[in-house]
C-alpha cells in the first residue's frame, strides 16, 4: 500500500494545527508548512502517540521559490503528495473600505489568493508527474467566500476568488486524476476567533457575540474530503456554528 502523503499550510496554530494532527491520526504522513519553525514543532508534537513523524518546513508561502522548495522537499523525502490543505491565510485590518492602505490589500491579495494559487500550483505539478498519477487539492475558503462582514473587503474578495481557483483547478485536473473541492468554515474556535465571545460587529453596526464550534469538527470534515478514492469529491462543504449569523446575515 503506498503510504499517503500530505501537505498543510498554515500549520502552526488554529485550523491548520487542528487538520494535520486529524490527518496524523488517520495515517497520513504529514508536511507542515508555515511561517514559525517553533509552531510548526508545536503542530508535529501534538500529534498523538504512535504516528508517523511530521516533516517541519518553514515557508513563506507567497514566496514562489520557497513554495517550489516545500514540495521538492515532499517529494524528494516521501516520492510523492498525495494531499494539499491549502490552508495559510489573513484576515487583514478590519477597517472601513476608504481607510484600507493599498499596501494592507496587497498583503492579504498576496497571501490568501496568490499563495494559494502558488501552491496548488506546485501540487499540481507534482502530482500530474508522480506515478500513479493525481492527488488531491482542499482549498480553505470561508463563510466570506459567500457573503462579507463589514470591513473585509479584501478577506471577502480573495475568499470569493479562492472558490474561482477552486473550480479551475477541478476542471484542470480531470485528465490526470487531480481532485479539487473547497471547505468553507464558518465561526471555528481558534486563536483568531476569540473575540466573537466578546463580540464582533453585525451588518446592522451593532456589536453582538457569536457561537463558536469545536475546530476538530472542521478537522473531521477534512479528514472526510482527504479520505475519498479520487473517483469521488466533495466540491464545496460548508461547516459552521449552528447558530452563528450566515443564513440571513445582513
Amino acid at each position: 500500500m503506498i503510504e499517503q502523503v500530505a501537505v498543510v499550510t498554515g500549520a502552526g496554530s488554529g485550523v491548520g494545527r487542528a487538520v494535520a494532527v486529524e490527518l496524523a491520526a488517520a495515517g497520513w504522513r504529514l508536511v507542515l508548512a508555515g511561517r514559525r519553525a517553533e509552531q510548526l514543532r508545536g503542530t508535529a508534537d501534538a500529534f498523538p502517540a504512535g504516528t508517523l513523524p511530521a516533516e517541519v518546513v518553514p515557508t513563506d508561502v507567497t514566496d514562489p521559490a520557497a513554495v517550489d522548495a516545500l514540495f521538492a522537499t515532499a517529494a524528494e523525502r516521501h516520492g510523492r503528495v498525495d494531499l494539499l490543505f491549502n490552508n495559510a491565510g489573513t484576515f487583514g485590518p478590519a477597517v472601513p473600505v476608504e481607510e484600507l492602505a493599498v499596501e494592507d490589500w496587497r498583503a492579504v491579495v498576496d497571501l490568501n489568493l496568490t499563495g494559494a494559487f502558488l501552491c496548488a500550483r506546485a501540487a499540481f505539478r507534482q502530482m500530474k508527474a508522480q506515478d500513479p498519477q493525481g492527488g488531491r487539492i482542499i482549498n480553505n475558503g470561508s463563510i466570506s467566500a459567500h457573503v462579507p462582514r463589514p470591513h473585509s473587503i479584501a478577506y471577502t474578495a480573495t475568499k470569493h476568488a479562492v472558490t474561482g481557483l477552486t473550480r479551475s483547478l477541478s476542471l484542470d485536473g480531470r485528465p490526470y486524476r487531480i481532485a479539487c473541492g473547497q471547505i468553507d468554515i464558518g465561526n471555528a474556535a481558534t486563536d483568531m476567533t476569540t473575540a466573537m465571545g466578546a463580540g464582533v460587529r453585525q451588518a446592522d453596526g451593532r456589536i453582538a457575540p457569536e457561537p463558536t464550534m469545536d475546530v476538530a469538527d472542521v478537522a473531521r470534515t477534512v479528514r472526510h474530503m482527504a479520505a475519498l478514492p479520487l473517483e469521488a469529491n466533495v466540491q464545496f462543504a460548508t461547516v459552521m456554528a449552528t447558530a452563528m449569523p450566515y443564513i440571513g446575515r445582513g
